[in-house]
């Protein structure tokens, strides 16, 4: 179905264009994946670009669900603009996702400036393109022409010399990119070496075409750029010089830096200024984006914990995610590294604290870490099923609201051939009962009945802090009672952690029980579980209790019954 262009840049418009550009990297996450050879040809451009939009688009529709449905509430332009940048900055994944993550910020600060009614039109869009092109290549210590950089900038330029509406300075911006990618071969040898263009400004040229499908309603193509058209038509020759080691494409990196380290950061504009220096000794490909105090750093390095230690030295460095690009041997000497033979089955679970990930990790799940108020995107889900190099897995979600997330990275792992079972698992004491029946050696259908059995007969509950005044099941609660939730309904509303605690483990074995888990959170009371579990002897005297520390996962304890 056509869609129907926007006039002007509104809150809506900045809708459209992240969903559309969403779906348009989503088209090509695996086009842009297979040509990334530069900076390292670790194959995983389209994803990284993917998930950091994926980001975006979650902020976004979450300010929109804040100001309700009608028309007439959406909100304000410059709350759009700065979820649409604060979304992309906490997820971005990668090089390209980092310097993605800074183009939005950049257009961000033009579309949200003095008021809703500022920087709409031609004039605004041009005004955006060029700070997202600047900011995005002030944010790079080193830059290289020949990269999305150069693609920016060209998409800047060209919307310079342009006058008119929205969609003829989209247009523009989209020509000017389409040809500055195809000059990337000859700017960076490494492409030319390859036959590819640079992956980075591909995805790029996909999210412009998105622009200008809002505001025009019409999908561009690369006809007008022939070159262009004729290597991504190709079939990407130059990636036959690559050797596929594992899950994606690897190259010789002649003896460049072993890790990515990707975290965000909490520091001021000083403190950054120093910690760049440090990162541009320590390693390349460093990239800082953000700003008002929160960061996102990006840097290729050998020694990873000089690189996080940097990071505590300038503010509160986290969601620290660190990569090993390859084999020692691989990078060094260029030897093949066998592929890595695909285990049977696996199970995936979303955990929502450190401590459960450990638990769930030993227990040998891969895990995905739910941080609070940062649940994860379908494209995390998915990646973190292909890392299990299963053929058979079972995906644990262990949140009623990652129910969606969950099946639809679940029907994507099975468009790739992998055989997925989605457990409706509401919460991670739930997920503890699954796995602890889980048996690798059994035919699939029959571990996944007896792990769906197992998470269905236990019933869950939650002790939380209320953030502000609301209606509950329980009646109304103020910011600062404490919430005790069973089956994800309010149930008690108390003043004590321990005392709710206690009434909502009553509640829940009066309808019996044999086993009760505890889930500690790092603000829970330190006393909370010993009384807990002393009332439960005393009171039932066949059931058994078990505690696990959760470390930061929002609730203060998670409880499960069996």
């Amino acid at each position: 179905m056509p869609q129907v262009p926007q006039t002007f840049f509104d809150a809506l418009a900045v809708r459209t264009w992240c969903g559309l550009a969403l779906r348009a990297l989503g088209r090509a996450r695996e086009e842009i994946d297979a040509i990334n050879v530069y900076p390292v040809a670790d194959g995983d451009t389209g994803t990284n670009l993917y998930l950091t939009m994926e980001s975006a688009v979650a902020a976004v529709e979450a300010v929109f669900d804040g100001h309700g449905t009608l028309a007439e509430r959406k909100p304000p332009l410059a709350d759009a603009a700065r979820a649409m940048a604060h979304g992309a900055l906490i997820g971005a994944r990668g090089n390209s996702g980092t310097i993605l993550a800074q183009l939005l910020r950049g257009m961000a600060q033009v579309l949200a400036a003095d008021g809703e009614t500022a920087h709409t039109d031609g004039e605004g869009l041009r005004l955006a393109l060029r700070r997202a092109a600047d900011s995005a290549r002030h944010a790079v210590a080193h830059p290289v022409e020949g990269t999305v950089l150069s693609v920016a900038s060209a998409a800047a330029d060209a919307a310079d010399g342009t006058e008119g509406d929205c969609g003829s300075v989209a247009r523009a911006a989209y020509g000017g990119a389409c040809a500055a990618l195809a000059a990337t071969p000859g700017q960076l040898a490494v492409l030319e070496r390859a036959g590819v263009v640079d992956a980075g400004g591909r995805g790029l040229v996909a999210v412009l075409a998105a622009l200008v499908e809002t505001f025009t309603g019409e999908v561009p193509v690369f006809g007008a750029h022939a070159r262009v058209e004729a290597v991504l038509a190709s079939g990407s020759p130059g990636v036959a010089d690559v050797t596929l080691c594992g899950d994606g494409p690897e190259t010789v990196q002649d003896g460049g830096p072993a890790f990515e380290v990707i975290y965000l950061l909490e520091a001021d504009d000083s403190a950054v200024t120093r910690l760049r220096g440090r990162l541009d000794a320590l390693g390349d490909s460093l990239v800082v984006v953000g700003g008002d105090g929160l960061w996102n750093v990006h840097v290729h390095v050998d020694d990873a914990g000089a690189a996080v230690e940097a990071g505590v030295e300038a503010g509160r460095p986290y969601r620290i995610r660190i990569t090993h690009f390859g084999l020692g041997d691989v990078h060094t000497t260029g030897a093949e590294r066998p592929p890595r033979e695909r285990a049977q089955r696996a199970v995936v679970a979303v955990v929502p604290g450190e401590g459960l990930a450990g638990l769930y990790g030993e227990a040998g799940a891969t895990t995905v870490l739910a941080r609070p108020g940062e649940p994860p995107a379908s494209g995390e889900l998915v990646a973190a099923v292909r890392r299990a190099h299963a053929r058979e897995v079972v995906l644990l979600p262990n949140d009623a609201e990652l129910r969606h997330t969950a099946a639809a990275a679940a029907e994507q792992a099975r468009a790739e051939g992998i055989r997925v079972a989605l457990i409706p698992t509401r919460s991670a004491v739930q997920g503890i009962a699954a796995l602890a029946v889980h048996e690798p050696e059994r035919r699939f259908d029959e571990d996944v009945v007896s792990m769906t059995s197992a998470a269905g007969a236990t019933r869950y509950a939650e002790v939380a802090v209320a953030e502000r005044q609301s209606w509950t099941m329980a009646g109304i609660c103020q910011a600062g009672d404490v919430l005790g939730l069973v089956d994800g309904d309010v149930a008690v509303i108390g003043a004590d952690v321990t005392a709710t605690a206690r009434a909502v483990l009553d509640r829940m074995l009066a309808a019996g029980g044999e086993l009760v888990t505890l889930v500690l959170g790092d603000e829970a009371p330190v006393s909370v579980a010993d009384i807990l579990e002393m009332h439960v002897r005393e009171t039932y005297l066949a059931v058994d209790t078990v505690v696990y520390r959760g470390g930061r996962q929002g609730a203060l304890l998670l409880i499960g019954v069996e």
